[in-house]
């Protein structure tokens, strides 16, 4: 593992940096008063190729290794989560998963508008009454004839408004437990597919969520993504993916958080000297850019062994259990350092703060990722 960039993921960092610095960062502010999700900066992205980073190039992707890609998730989440939100879903848990599960005419069809910015994805695997327990999901896909009908509803699921194709999960057996789920392919314009927005979120206000709910759906059993019946083990390759790209956001939001404590204790004075003299300032700013570092490393060290096309469930949910844990901290320590002009959206902080929160909530809680990694050291899994 080497602990310096290359000369081309300096050229993506230096790329990816100063799009932030002029085009999300002055409005994130805006973008989350009004919730809504700026389409005009996210195909500026897909004309940079920012939206397509570790995509194929022959997917119209850019090609990149996964430290690139975690570079390009650091400095999104840097500027605003919501819009980094939006990367992960499109490129991790549905661009990646078609690529690595889909046949050629689904990969031609789905993934080449996503590397452009040109289409949104959904994931579509949590439920009213099934979130970390995945396999207790209620929807349902009845063969009939070439077709399946499926049946169902899905839950805090981001893109369900705005999304071109979802990957619905639903059970073709209902007696199968895990075994009997199979993802399925459904474009926007089909009919019984019934999506509605969320309002009223903590953070990401930004970034398009809602629910779905589906009535007598018909997909052609071309649209199957894998084998029928290996839907569980589609979505858990696509978590692994998500998970990564989370914690690299988590990174950048926790940086940012830092800065601004950093420049706001050099710059504000109380009895007489600026609060950065004070040893209990230091030491919150100290453990912050100490943990903020180690969760970098932790990311880059789960991208190197993506690279290396080595199984890494076991790194990636270390990197996305500590980093999810670690910007809550981070955003909560700037907060004490900022005291009262923390308490409103006159400073990004508060907003980071907000954000943050969801990292330790989606894409498996920090205690699923504790019981994935206990299950890796023990070989003894707790569910």
């Amino acid at each position: 593992m080497d602990f310096e960039l290359n000369s081309e993921q300096q050229a993506v960092q230096k790329m990816v940096r100063e799009f932030v610095e002029n085009e999300i960062t002055p409005n994130a502010k805006q973008w989350d008063i009004d919730e809504k999700f700026p389409m005009d900066v996210w195909k500026k992205m897909g004309d940079l190729g920012i939206v397509g980073t570790s995509i194929p190039e022959e997917y119209e992707g850019s090609g990149m290794d996964f430290i690139s890609h975690a570079i390009v998730a650091e400095e999104l989440g840097y500027g605003c989560s919501s819009m980094r939100g939006t990367y992960s879903v499109n490129i991790s848990l549905v661009a990646k998963t078609i690529l690595q599960w889909g046949n050629e005419e689904q990969k031609k069809k789905y993934v080449v508008p996503i590397a452009l910015g040109d289409a949104f994805g959904c994931y579509g695997l949590t439920e009213p009454d099934s979130g970390s327990d995945a396999a207790s999901m209620r929807s349902t896909a009845e063969k009939d004839g070439d077709y399946y009908i499926i049946n169902g509803n899905k839950m805090w699921i981001t893109h369900a408004n705005s999304s071109d194709v979802s990957l619905i999960f639903a059970k073709t057996d209902k007696d199968a437990g895990a075994r009997g789920i199979t993802c399925f392919l459904v474009d926007k314009d089909t009919p019984g597919m019934n999506p509605l927005p969320i309002h009223g979120k903590i953070g990401l206000r930004a970034q398009d969520t809602g629910e779905i709910s589906m009535e007598n759906v018909r997909v052609h059993k071309d649209q199957i993504l894998g084998p029928v019946g290996k839907g569980f083990a589609v979505a858990m390759s696509a978590l692994d993916n998500a998970r990564f790209t989370v914690s690299a956001g988590c990174v950048g939001t926790a940086q940012a958080a830092y800065d601004i404590a950093k420049e706001h204790a050099k710059e504000r004075v109380q009895f007489g000297k600026p609060i950065g003299t004070r040893q209990l300032v230091q030491s919150l700013l100290a453990n912050m850019i100490l943990n903020i570092e180690i969760g970098r490393m932790l990311v880059w060290r789960a991208g190197c062994l993506k690279n290396q096309g080595v199984r890494n469930t076991r790194e990636t949910s270390m990197a996305k259990y500590f980093c999810g844990e670690m910007v809550n901290k981070v955003c909560y320590d700037a907060m004490q350092i900022l005291g009262g002009y923390s308490f409103n959206n006159e400073y990004d902080l508060e907003r980071m703060y907000r954000d943050s929160r969801i990292n330790t909530l989606y894409e498996g809680t920090s205690q699923i990722q504790q019981l994935i990694i206990g299950n890796a050291e023990l070989g003894m899994p707790a569910f």
